[in-house]
């Protein structure tokens, strides 16, 4: 074997222990973009990992909308964030859940849906839109570490969806997150009820029509092991709804 086909082999396994920290081997299916592919060995066996591992997306999302219900009632568990949790997950992670959210300071995941270190596998962007860079990172979070549920969680108030709707002029690469914004607008046109509302929905709706289009979630959709939903976070009440 030569050196170049060495150092390639190499890379490939350890990008693919990306995030596992030092788990054993890891062992892939397939190439990420053709194919669902076998998330690596979880960190090492607890009471809490090991229902999430056999969880379904079904499971994964009622106990992600459960969390949200604790923390509207004032009655948060506030779980996995003790020090014996954080000494567990610096051996490697198994997310049960992802999310891709606005990176409006209001809404932080871990909070309002009352989860903890090692739970749910964040992405966050204004507008809470799908670019290639948060795709591939859900892509990762799905196939490689093994979330069962994907929520596009978008939010009422939200700046980036209102700045489309007024199309002003904005400075440095503001402009890239409206341009993402833009082609949902014109789903919620017409629709009664609050326009700024119906738009927020609308882009959520869009950004899952986005990931849906990718390879990698589409087969683990197919495959069962995957669901992709959307959110809509109320700011006055803490609530989450589903949208769509």
């Amino acid at each position: 074997m030569n050196h170049s086909s060495l150092k390639s082999k190499v890379s490939r396994r350890r990008m693919l222990q990306f995030g596992a920290g030092a788990v054993g081997t890891t062992v892939v299916a397939s190439t990420l973009g053709q194919g669902v592919v076998s998330a690596p060995p979880a960190i090492a066996q607890t009471p809490d990992a090991a229902p999430k591992q056999l969880m379904t997306p079904d499971a994964a999302l009622k106990q992600l909308m459960a969390g949200n219900q604790r923390f509207v009632a004032q009655k948060r568990k506030s779980p996995n964030q003790d020090v014996v949790r954080l000494n567990e997950v610096a051996k490697g992670q198994k997310p049960y859940a992802a999310i891709l959210g606005c990176a409006d300071s209001r809404v932080p995941s871990e909070i309002v849906f009352d989860q903890g270190l090692g739970d749910l596998f964040v992405c966050r962007v204004a507008g809470n839109v799908a670019t290639p860079e948060e795709i591939g990172s859900l892509e990762f979070g799905t196939a490689v570490l093994g979330t069962k549920v994907i929520i596009v969680m978008g939010h009422e108030r939200c700046g980036a969806v209102e700045a489309t709707i007024k199309g002003a002029a904005v400075p440095g690469q503001i402009g890239s997150l409206l341009d993402a914004i833009r082609p949902s607008l014109s789903q919620a046109k017409g629709l009664p009820g609050d326009p700024l509302e119906n738009a927020c929905k609308a882009n959520v709706t869009y950004q899952i029509s986005k990931l849906k289009a990718s390879p990698v979630l589409k087969d683990l959709i197919t495959a069962g092991k995957l669901k992709i939903v959307g959110g809509y976070y109320d700011l006055d009440t803490g609530t989450v709804s589903l949208v769509g």
